[in-house]
């Protein structure tokens, strides 16, 4: 119930609505950058997910679907974190990886950023973790080996993930494990810096992502938070 009552805060896209081709299902999340919705793409008859840009400190949706800065204070910072959040799903629809959610589509509606992504079925290490199973030191290996040399491609392309955390570690009905929610990812080198980077997740984000000054920000952010 609480969290249907803080989706419903954030506006969130209804069920039916249409974006292009894709037809929204039902809600699978929110951060602070964003919200994940369950769709049909109704041309290949199959269920995809996708990220809507919707930075939750910042923007605010009027009743036609459409997405604005609460403020001319924050419209700069808005504009900023569109262009990126789309950019950078333009580069992460080239990576091939099994353990890093593909990118299928990028498109911009409703005066926001939209990235499809496929839809992948299984459990997060989240509920895992709450439901307490434990995990021997084989089936962690099986789990963070994957994701390393993942990253490891991911950075040297010059980009950081930036949330994770178990809510966005999925593990397969085959027990691999896939990498979520690239929403937030950015470039490691960028001529601007904005307070719109100091969203976190605690218990995972390392101190410099706490900063409101821009601190410096790496792949060892990500390997913080996946260690």
């Amino acid at each position: 119930m609480h969290q249907e009552s803080s989706l419903r805060s954030r506006k969130s896209l209804p069920k039916g609505h249409e974006l292009l081709s894709y037809k929204i299902e039902s809600v699978l999340g929110a951060g602070g950058f964003g919200i994940t919705y369950l769709a049909t793409d109704t041309n290949l008859n199959r269920a995809v997910a996708i990220k809507e840009y919707f930075p939750e400190q910042l923007a605010q949706r009027d009743d036609d679907g459409n997405i604005d800065a609460t403020s001319e204070a924050e419209s700069k910072a808005f504009v900023w974190g569109r262009e990126r959040f789309l950019k950078e799903g333009q580069i992460l629809a080239r990576f091939s990886n099994p353990n890093i959610v593909s990118v299928l589509d990028f498109f911009e509606l409703h005066n926001t950023s939209y990235m499809v992504m496929e839809y992948e079925s299984g459990e997060s290490l989240k509920s895992v973790i709450h439901e307490g199973r434990r995990l021997s030191e084989a089936d962690v290996l099986e789990i963070l080996l994957p994701l390393l040399r993942s990253l490891a491609r991911f950075h040297n392309e010059g980009f950081i993930h930036r949330d994770i955390k178990p809510a966005n570690i999925l593990i397969r009905r085959d027990g691999t494990p896939v990498l979520l929610d690239f929403g937030s990812a950015r470039q490691t080198v960028s001529g601007e810096r904005l307070s719109l980077t100091s969203l976190v997740s605690p218990g995972y984000a390392p101190v410099e992502q706490y900063s409101d000054k821009g601190a410096h920000q790496g792949p060892w952010t990500d390997i913080y938070a996946l260690g």
